[in-house]
């Protein structure tokens, strides 16, 4: 199996972004994403900055894919997309149709982000045949319901694509037009001041007992548990996972990434070092679950 970096989700500061990736370059990585996903508003990299970093990254031998964003909500920010299709010379990761559309377009191949909404294998062949070559399952997709749509594309015939699992980080749950960061400091979403940059991990939201709940990133609501399914690496194997994807944080990523990339060569299941693995069972994300324990009927 092949590890990959997917894209920053938060915002931080330009040259902590840069020596992030220049730092990661040099770390056991197959694939690394670049780009923003989150909030077009997020300009400290422009959209010249990840395409020149996708070429020097590109010189590590790692393949580079660009990253649209999850919520295309305004004409500048399809024309963004558009560069990173014509200029880009790489793989896009398609995190909305309208990505989609241009790769089909232009002949490129691209990635099925997790926010792409995949839910039934006649929707996966049929971007398959627009060129997808990588599925990356939306957070909630677990084990039962990847196997099925695995299963029922080989039945018909179809090929199945790459397919890379989320095993690593904070899982986004949402997003919306609205700007909760913004909201959270009182401040108008058009008047930010890029306040997020303030909160490197996202900004922790706890209910009124007091016990962490979810992150606020932005117009991005994640859970508040990093996941690992580290020792859930026997079932991703036997599943034919192609791809492990690692979500970047401010600090230890480098251990993380050093830490699967031990286990994916190893039969033994790694200890678990996140917190929660629900969805991968069908159970809610912020539950725990033991490797083995039955699905639910």
């Amino acid at each position: 199996m092949k590890l990959s970096l997917g894209p920053l989700q938060y915002f931080w500061p330009r040259e902590q972004t840069l020596a992030f990736y220049r730092e990661a370059a040099d770390w056991p990585l197959d694939v690394i994403y670049l780009g923003e996903t989150v909030c077009s508003k997020r300009r400290e990299l422009g959209t010249k900055d990840w395409i020149d970093l996708a070429g020097e990254l590109a010189a590590s031998g790692k393949q580079i894919v660009l990253s649209s964003l999850a919520l295309i909500e305004a004409e500048s920010e399809l024309g963004v997309l558009g560069r990173l299709v014509e200029e880009g010379g790489c793989w896009i990761e398609a995190n909305d149709l309208s990505a989609v559309q241009l790769c089909r377009k232009a002949g490129l191949p691209f990635v099925a982000g997790p926010t792409l909404n995949v839910y039934n294998h006649h929707a996966l062949a049929m971007l398959v045949e627009d060129g997808l070559r990588r599925w990356v399952p939306g957070v909630e997709q677990g084990e039962q319901l990847i196997r099925e749509l695995r299963d029922a594309m080989l039945a018909d015939g179809h090929t199945m694509p790459e397919l890379e699992v989320i095993v690593w980080g904070r899982l986004p749950l949402s997003f919306s037009a609205r700007c909760f960061t913004a909201r959270a400091l009182d401040v108008p979403k058009d008047q930010c001041g890029f306040r997020c940059i303030d909160y490197p991990d996202g900004m922790p939201l706890a209910t009124r007992e007091g016990r962490s709940f979810l992150r606020v990133n932005g117009i991005q609501v994640q859970g508040e548990e990093i996941t690992d399914l580290g020792p859930e690496l026997p079932a991703l194997r036997a599943l034919g996972v192609d791809l492990l994807r690692i979500y970047p944080q401010v600090q230890g990523c480098r251990e993380v990434v050093e830490h699967f990339d031990l286990a994916r060569g190893s039969m033994t299941p790694p200890p678990r070092i996140g917190a929660r693995n629900g969805y991968w069972y069908g159970e809610p994300g912020m539950r725990p679950v033991a490797p083995g324990t039955p699905e639910p009927a």
